[in-house]
């Protein structure tokens, strides 16, 4: 069953995340004794961290820690959060607009690319295969999109996914700070266990978030589709596409039980990262749109 460029950007993107969550634990310092997370106060210093634990640590984890050990007496711990993913996110993108730009083409891409792929669908001779590439590649410099650009921007998130995990549990005024009366430093399971069902409203909102950001790309390809069909006046070529679906839910299901066990400080934060995510999504949009009206201009 052959894979398409969408599934495989979902697919590479879950397994992202899962590795992040997994080399997170493991690696977060732990004192040897009490084998508790060892905390970043806002007297903790960087030579001692690079000293002590790694570069990685030293140069990403700890300004992530201290910012929001800073901020939190000010604005409150979801604040905090909320200003520290937003500032990282627009760094980021400062970066990566491009490649953020030429990914977000390639959904809305999606059903050109998928009616070339069923009309070469079965044909394994080279020159059926030459053929596909030929027109993927017209298609491609038609729309100025490099397909390779998406590794770029999954990889960039890739450390700062684990450098912000890990600073949410190691900020000692995280540990310490609540949210709606509710601890951040307890995960959901344990709070609902208690009783306390602050967390389940927690855990259903950043659920909602995570599901609206992964749909928006979707949702703007098949906009975009019907709005070509009615300019030639026929029907959208919006193929129905299961696997990329079915691999979509999955990485909502695996945020879903990973929301359960990490701290609910980590649930805030994957929240306020989905609506940045969506807020992204429609500037890129609105920049893919400008680019095609001048485009069409020239």
């Amino acid at each position: 069953m052959r894979r398409n460029p969408n599934m495989k950007r979902i697919f590479l993107l879950c397994s992202l995340v899962l590795v992040a969550v997994v080399l997170s634990g493991c690696s977060i310092p732990t004192d040897p004794e009490t084998h508790e997370i060892i905390q970043i106060t806002p007297t903790t210093t960087f030579s001692e961290i690079m000293q002590s634990e790694s570069w990685f640590s030293a140069i990403l984890v700890w300004p992530m820690a201290q910012v929001l050990n800073k901020l939190s007496p000010v604005i409150g711990v979801a604040g905090a959060i909320a200003l520290l993913t937003i500032i990282v996110n627009g760094i980021l993108m400062i970066f990566t607009l491009k490649s953020t730009v030429a990914t977000q083409q390639m959904q809305l891409l999606q059903p050109e690319m998928e009616k070339i792929q069923r009309k070469y669908e079965g044909k394994d001779d080279d020159a059926s295969k030459m053929k596909q590439a030929t027109e993927m590649q017209a298609l491609y410099k038609k729309y100025n999109v490099n397909p390779f650009s998406m590794i770029l921007v999954t990889f960039l998130q890739f450390p700062i996914i684990i450098s912000m995990y890990q600073a949410v549990q190691r900020s000692s005024a995280v540990k310490t700070g609540t949210f709606m009366g509710l601890s951040l430093n307890q995960t959901i399971l344990d709070g609902l266990k208690a009783g306390q069902w602050g967390y389940l409203g927690i855990f259903i909102v950043m659920g909602v978030c995570q599901y609206l950001s992964m749909s928006l790309p979707q949702w703007l390809a098949k906009k975009k589709a019907e709005e070509d069909a009615a300019k030639h006046h026929r029907k959208p070529n919006t193929p129905a596409n299961p696997q990329s679906k079915m691999m979509q839910y999955y990485m909502l299901v695996m945020i879903m039980v990973f929301g359960l066990m990490w701290p609910a400080a980590m649930s805030v934060y994957w929240t306020i990262y989905s609506i940045v995510t969506i807020v992204k999504t429609l500037l890129v949009q609105k920049i893919i749109e400008n680019q095609q009206k001048e485009g069409g201009k020239n």
